[in-house]
C-alpha cells in the first residue's frame, strides 16, 4: 500500500532523517492518543502527542507529551518562560498550525514554534508522533526530532 508522504515526512527527507510512515485506523469519534496507541499495539508511552499552548508573555508555544498523560500548565508555562499558559481554542489550531485535530506534528508547522518535549521521550530509541495527517504517525527516533526542531526536554505533565 502506497503512503502519501506529508509535508512532516519532505522536511525529514530533506534534512536526511530517518523516519517510518505508520498508518492506523482513524475513528472520528476518538482522536486521542490512546485510541493511536491501541491501532499501532504499541504502549501509550511510546505514543506522544502534540499540544499547542499560548503564553501570557511569549504567545504560541508547543508541548509534546506521552499520549495518556495530561499537560501540567504551571510547568509549560515556566519551562517556556510565562506566568501562565493554556491551551489554543480548537478553532485557533488549523489557522495557527496548518493542522486539524489529531493531525498535528510538531514538524512542519506554519510557523516553528518553541518546543518542549516531556523528558521521557528519552527513555525510548524510537518513539511516534503525528505525521501532520489523521490516520499516519511518524516512527523515529526522539533525538532527531529534539535536533530537527530545536526542541528543549522538560517535565511536562501533571
Amino acid at each position: 500500500m502506497k503512503i502519501d508522504k506529508t509535508n512532516a515526512a519532505r522536511l525529514l527527507d530533506r534534512a536526511k532523517i530517518k523516519y517510518e510512515l505508520i498508518p492506523y485506523e482513524v475513528d472520528e469519534n476518538d482522536l486521542g492518543a490512546v485510541h493511536v496507541a491501541e491501532q499501532l499495539k504499541q504502549s501509550v508511552e511510546m505514543v506522544f502527542k502534540t499540544l499547542v499552548l499560548k503564553g501570557d508573555k511569549t504567545g504560541y508555544f508547543v508541548c509534546v507529551i506521552p499520549g495518556a498523560e495530561e499537560v501540567d500548565l504551571k510547568k509549560a508555562a515556566k519551562v517556556s518562560g510565562n506566568k501562565s499558559c493554556e491551551m489554543i481554542p480548537m478553532k485557533e489550531l488549523l489557522p495557527v498550525t496548518g493542522y486539524i485535530r489529531g493531525a498535528c506534528s510538531p514538524i512542519g508547522m506554519k510557523k516553528q514554534f518553541p518546543t518542549y518535549i516531556h523528558e521521557t521521550c528519552l527513555s525510548f530509541s524510537q518513539i511516534y508522533i503525528s505525521a501532520g495527517k489523521r490516520g499516519l504517525q511518524l516512527y523515529i527516533a526522539p533525538r532527531d526530532i529534539i535536533n530537527e526542531i530545536k526542541a528543549k526536554t522538560e517535565n511536562l505533565i501533571l
